[in-house]
């Protein structure tokens, strides 16, 4: 099966290991995985902040990027439900403009091959046991666009409970937000350090040692929390844990 794994900017710029680790996952499990270097932004930063045009030549471009590709794979929730749900109303919005549908007909290729990454290896793959050892103890935080957004429901959960060594810890109040929500974070700072406040106080009431999500966007609200105060589990995306080995294990 030829795949194309769609990193997202975040990854792209700040956390290039969570694309290794993906890439590492899916050969393992005998996927070719190709990584296309046109890709760009999604659109979702523009769309969600009010620029709906201004998203829709970055949405295009994904679509004639990926549009060959059997199935699209990305190691982000948030980004996942912009191709998934928000591409679709961009092109019927278009369309009740009277701008035609031509828009709609661009993206709609790439609409109903987008997984985010849990569902590809669930759904698509059909494994939740992907040989992975990880030897922590680690609680998992369903973030807003998976959970919401994709309905990712327990796939994460299931992937991870079936890695060897890792004791998985429930999260008190797992599906209150964190608080990022991208620009949000920017337009009410206060709020949002509140809602961060919350859930960091639960993840480390749980005593684990590692907080993973399926979005480094959330990861990186909350370690960065973390990393200021000094305490907490250290952030890692599932990817890293899905990847690592006893032969190949994760730092």
């Amino acid at each position: 099966m030829r795949v194309a794994l769609f990193l997202t900017c975040v990854n792209d710029t700040l956390y290039p290991d969570t694309g290794r680790a993906v890439v590492r996952l899916l050969t393992r499990l005998g996927v070719d995985v190709d990584f296309p270097t046109d890709q760009s932004c999604c659109g979702q930063a523009h769309y969600n902040t009010g620029y709906r045009h201004g998203a829709e030549p970055l949405a295009r471009r994904l679509s004639e990027v990926f549009r060959d590709y059997e199935a699209i794979v990305t190691p982000s929730g948030s980004c996942g439900a912009m191709v998934r749900e928000l591409y679709p109303r961009m092109g019927e919005r278009a369309r009740a403009e009277g701008r035609g549908d031509t828009l709609a007909r661009t993206l709609a290729p790439v609409v109903a091959k987008t997984y985010e990454l849990t569902e590809f290896l669930v759904d698509v793959l059909g494994v939740t046991d992907v040989g992975a050892w990880y030897p922590h103890t680690v609680t998992y935080h369903p973030t807003c666009h998976g959970l919401r957004g994709l309905g990712l429901g327990d796939r994460p959960r299931r992937l991870l409970e079936a890695v060897r060594g890792l004791e998985l810890v429930e999260l008190p109040s797992a599906e209150e937000c964190c608080g990022f929500g991208g620009t949000f974070a920017l337009k009410n700072p206060e709020v949002s350090a509140a809602m961060g406040a919350d859930k960091l106080r639960n993840a480390r009431s749980t005593g684990a040692e590692v907080l993973c999500a399926a979005d480094n966007s959330c990861l990186m609200h909350l370690g960065g929390m973390m990393s200021r105060l000094r305490t907490g589990p250290r952030p890692v995306h599932i990817a890293e844990i899905l990847a690592s080995t006893e032969e190949e294990p994760a730092v």
